[in-house]
Parts: C-alpha cells; structure tokens; sequence
C-alpha cells in the first residue's frame, strides 16, 4: 500500500518503523528538513519538507497515488485539515490523531462529517489501557478482544508460587482451572509453549480464562483480583485527566499532583471529585505528606521518562501494590525493563498499534479482517483477532486435524458473545471470530497460520 505519514514526531517515527517492517511504501511529510532527513536515514522512506495541510506539498508527495494518509502532528486542527485536503485530493483512506478532550467527545460526528476512516486519541486509549490494569493489579498488561468479552492477561509469576516447577501438561489437573498459556517470556526470550513447557518463578507468561475461571486460576496461584481502592497520579496531563474519570467513575478515589496552577485549577473544575495537589511529585516530602505509603495505586505520567521511572522506583520501595509508569522513549527499554517496573505504558506505541490494525485490516478487506492487535514482548510476539468470513479455507474442520505452523496458537474463538477456549474438537465457524496468539511475521490474514 502506498501511505503517506503526516508529521514526524514519536508517533510519526514509530509508524514509519511498524509500517516499513509492514512492507509498505511509505511517505513522510514534515515541517522540518532536519527531521524528514533524520527519518528518511533510519527508514526506507521517501520524504518531503512542507506543511502537511497544504494542497501542493501533498501533490508532490504523491497525494494522488496514495492508499491511506495518516495524519498525526502535535495539532489536532492542522491533523484534521490534512485528512480533509487529502479526501478531496485523493479520495483514499484518511486518519487523524486528536488530543483535544473536546474533540474526543466528538470523534463520531468528526469522523462521519470529514469522512475519516479513523480517529485516535493516544492520552484517552492509553488511559484505558492503564485504568484496566489498575483494576486488575497481578496484571502486567490486559489485552482485550471480543469487544471486552475475551482478556489476555500477562503477568509475573511470583517467588515460591504453586507455578514454579509445574509443565503445561500438569496445569489443568492440578488448578482444577480451564486455563490456556498463550506465551512464555524468560530472559528477554519469548516462546509460545508446548504442553510440556515448564514454567518457572519470574517466567512473565500470558493467559486466556473465561471470566470466572480467570479469577478462580489467580486465587489459586496466590495473587489478588480485587482493584485497587485509592490512586495517586504524578502529573496532571491528558492522560491523567482522562484515567482520572475512568477510576472515578468506577469507585477508586483519585488524587493528582501537578506543578502547574493553572493546570491544578482546570483539573479542579473538571474532576470535581478529585483531589488536585498543587506541587512537585518529584518531592520525596510531598509524597510522604500526601500519603503515599497508604495509596494503592501510583502512575507516574509525567513528562519526563527519567522522573517517572524514579518515581516508580520509590512507590516500590513504599509497598505500593500496583505501579504503572509512563515512558515515551523507546532507546532505553532494556534498561527499564531490567528495573522490573510493573506496568509501562508507552502512549506512541499504542497509537502506533491501532493505526497498524487498521492498515492490515485495509488490505484483507475480501479476507478474514484483523479486527484487532496486540503488540507483544517487545514485538516478538502479535496477538491477532480475525472476524472469520465464508473465504476461510479451514472453516468446520476440528483443530486437532488442522496442521498450524510452528509459532502459532489459536487462544480463543468467540462466538455470538460466548468466550471459547479451544480444545482438539472445537471448529472455527463463520461469524466467529478467533485470537491467534503467532511469532511469525506477516500475518494478514488467518489462513497465513497454516501449513501449506
């Protein structure tokens, strides 16, 4: 596909890295020549210096060829503007991303309006994301499918836990539990397991359980369900105000600290039922003041990933149960996940994620669509759910006959709003739709998971 990207920020750069490792012909447009000379070096991308929201620029980077134009520079006007020339211009496929909380409450009439095929919100989907694992705080990270219905959820196993020792072959038996391990992380190394995998203290691992077996699996394994009670968030940007009326909504009390007053007063008016703090959450003292060692739940959102991490750092030391952290710069990921920070969030790369989706969904649009993905372990790993049409090659057969290739698991099948977790003689029918958890790479579509 021919795609032209719209601003070169964290995000514009990340898609340029997803959607080159995608294979696809990719074009960059970007107020600075510095910045579209830097992309163009890393990338195998074509660039052009100008504004993005004008006609010509977009003429010259190929607006008339062009599949798809993503638009995701720091200003939700000019991001707007561009997919709207585009539409006209060039009649293909057009996303914007927004950030203004006035227009995410809008995002339905804007996209139905200005003919977008997609809007996103990084502060607001990353909101979500951080407001799930609050609620479930063993989690390391939950993916959703199934619109909601169907979790995997990734998680440490702890020290001395019943896990430690026990293959996959044993794990039913012994738990009493419809559990299915979907993947197994050890050393910075990921592998979809074998029945006779062994799992191991520290092993981060995902899994699928329906509803009640999920939480029946966590007791048994010696790790607590029940969300935390009190939240406190350092930093008071979008994503904090967003997750702010999440939690709220959902019972957890929620109190900010922001260093900005004029930013503290526009958080009092908008989260009535917060409490806003006026001060530096970098102050050891503040934290300690504003009661820290009695909060459940900490989330470091400032803006700056090196205060966040020590941040987090010191929650641990205070026993805090859950701590997210936000950080934005993918150069020292290595390091930050050696510090075994809890949960980390990195809002471009959920952006990125989404705007992937869709890519893969455009270009199996007479397939099996990609309804949703999940980036895992660091990208070796997707989890990929398929709406299964009457072209699936394997559709009725029991699973047990279907020859998958290595590095792909079938997680889950939903069907008419019933979670199934798959055994040898369940079947994939039409109108399902059903999770593939895979390592390998280009996977468009479900029938890619099977042998020739």
């Amino acid at each position: 596909m021919n795609i032209i990207v719209v601003g070169c920020g964290k995000v514009g750069a990340k898609l340029c890295a997803d959607l080159c490792r995608e294979g696809h012909d990719v074009t960059v447009v970007d107020k600075s020549d510095s910045v579209v000379n830097q992309i163009c070096d890393r990338f195998d991308v074509m660039g052009f210096s100008g504004n993005g929201a004008s006609y010509q620029v977009l003429q010259e980077a190929g607006i008339v060829h062009a599949d798809l134009v993503i638009a995701v520079t720091g200003v939700d006007e000019v991001n707007l503007l561009v997919c709207l020339i585009a539409r006209k211009a060039g009649h293909c496929q057009t996303i914007a991303r927004v950030q203004n909380p006035e227009y995410n409450q809008e995002a339905g009439f804007l996209k139905e309006e200005l003919g977008l095929a997609l809007v996103i919100n990084q502060e607001f989907t990353s909101a979500q994301e951080v407001a799930r694992v609050l609620k479930f705080p063993s989690a390391i990270e939950i993916n959703t499918f199934a619109k909601g219905k169907a979790e995997l959820l990734h998680f440490r196993i702890p020290k001395d836990s019943v896990l430690d020792g026990m293959n996959l072959n044993e794990l039913h038996e012994r738990l009493k539990c419809h559990v299915l391990v979907c993947t197994r992380e050890r050393d910075n190394e990921m592998v979809i397991p074998q029945g006779n995998t062994v799992l191991r203290s520290g092993d981060v691992i995902s899994i699928v359980a329906p509803g009640d077996e999920q939480t029946e699996f966590f007791r048994r394994i010696g790790l607590n369900t029940h969300a935390v009670r009190n939240v406190m968030i350092a930093g008071g940007g979008d994503i904090a105000y967003y997750l702010s009326r999440i939690l709220i909504r959902s019972g957890i009390q929620v109190k900010i600290i922001e260093k900005e007053l004029s930013r503290c007063e526009q958080l009092a008016d908008l989260l009535p039922k917060a409490t806003i703090i006026h001060g530096d959450a970098s102050d050891k003292e503040l934290l300690v003041e504003e009661g820290i060692a009695r909060t459940e739940g900490f989330v470091a959102l400032t803006g700056i990933d090196e205060e966040n991490v020590i941040l987090s750092l010191f929650a641990r030391s205070m026993g805090i149960r859950k701590i997210v952290t936000k950080v934005d710069r993918s150069a020292f990921a290595e390091v930050f996940d050696q510090l075994d920070l809890d949960t980390m969030i990195a809002p471009k790369n959920i952006t990125a994620e989404h705007i992937v989706t869709y890519v893969r969904a455009m270009q199996n649009s007479f397939g099996s669509n990609i309804e949703t993905l999940h980036r895992m372990m660091d990208d070796q790993a997707e989890a990929l759910e398929f709406l299964i049409r009457d072209s699936f090659a394997h559709k009725n057969i029991p699973l047990r006959n279907m020859k998958f290739r290595q590095g792909a698991l079938v997680a889950c099948i939903s069907r008419k709003g019933k979670v199934i977790l798959p055994r040898g003689d369940d079947r994939i029918e039409v109108g399902d739709t059903a999770v593939v958890i895979t390592s390998l790479k280009g996977v468009n579509d479900i029938d890619d998971i099977f042998e020739k």
